[in-house]
């Protein structure tokens, strides 16, 4: 099959901001059968951001969460823009211990500039809820399977980011803010986003080089929008390719590989930079091979071994 044209990053931008593209809503009666929506986070109320249920693929039970787009003014406002509250990540936390009671894998999907930053959603906890949902993700004991449809922005992405396996289709990004909130705190300049999102190395290749992706899925070529069932269909691939990597492995094994996934990524030196391919290709740098003119740091050689 003949390669697709890779897009620009501001086109990729523009692309997964397309009001046609699909969103998990069109996603889940093309993968799933059976899909049984539940409501509700038991504490507040039914954040339309992000949708759950339970649902099969290929005969094998799942629990489903995403992050919920529209495809047009109202269907937006509806889902504040897919940027959640605090009671859709708790939500999306209930139904999660649900799936781990009942022995369900948990598949989520990511598509969101970033949960929501009002006041209401400072006062009823969206810090506490984001950051409740990594630590009980990174804990929970069955197969979770992360895959970013779009955008995947900041810890309103993250919540539903904390996984065994993460894809990606080929014109998602996924980054820990979004262009336009870069632009605004580094340049104070929010028109200067296009030249943020070069900078942030936020594409699917980008993040499978970092070893934050751990897979590409393809998309219709001209984009997801031009064939959703084709598009539809290289998700559930992925899904059960994946499920098939992680049902036979035990619980003990699942946890260690998880918490292992995100100890290893980024890489961090004293001072001075380094391409990330060079440092994917080889082992970290020994102490005494670090830039003399770096940072000065409070701590022995012995400990900053340690953190390396």
């Amino acid at each position: 099959m003949e390669e697709q044209k890779k897009f620009p990053v501001w086109e990729r931008m523009e692309l997964i901001r397309h009001k046609g593209r699909p969103t998990v809503r069109d996603y889940i009666p093309l993968i799933f059968d059976e899909f049984y929506e539940l409501h509700g986070d038991r504490l507040y109320g039914d954040d339309a951001a992000i949708v759950g249920g339970i649902a099969r693929v290929h005969g094998i039970s799942v629990t489903v969460l995403g992050e919920v787009k529209g495809h047009n003014l109202e269907e937006n406002r509806k889902t504040n823009f897919s940027s959640p509250h605090p009671e859709g990540y708790r939500k999306a936390l209930r139904l999660a211990r649900q799936a781990e009671k009942f022995h369900r894998p948990v598949i989520c999907f990511i598509d969101t500039p970033g949960a929501f930053c009002g006041v209401a959603a400072e006062e009823r906890g969206q810090g506490e809820a984001i950051a409740r949902n990594l630590f009980e993700f990174s804990r929970l004991k069955t197969p979770v399977i992360s895959i970013v449809l779009g955008e995947g922005g900041s810890g309103g992405a993250l919540a539903l980011g904390v996984c065994d396996t993460l894809g990606m289709l080929e014109n998602a990004v996924y980054s820990v803010i979004s262009p336009r909130g870069c632009a605004s705190i580094l340049w104070k300049d929010p028109s200067r986003e296009k030249e943020a999102a070069e900078a942030m190395k936020m594409t699917a290749e980008d993040l499978a080089a970092f070893g934050v992706c751990d897979g590409i899925i393809p998309e219709a070529p001209g984009g997801a929008h031009m064939n959703p069932e084709l598009t539809a269909g290289n998700i559930a691939d992925f899904i059960l390719d994946a499920l098939k990597n992680l049902t036979g492995k035990s619980i003990a094994n699942l946890l260690e590989a998880r918490y292992n996934k995100f100890r290893k990524i980024g890489v961090f030196a004293e001072g001075g930079s380094y391409p990330p391919g060079d440092m994917l290709e080889g082992p970290l740098p020994s102490i005494d091979d670090l830039p003399a003119d770096g940072v000065e740091v409070s701590m022995e050689k012995s400990d900053l071994h340690e953190v390396l």
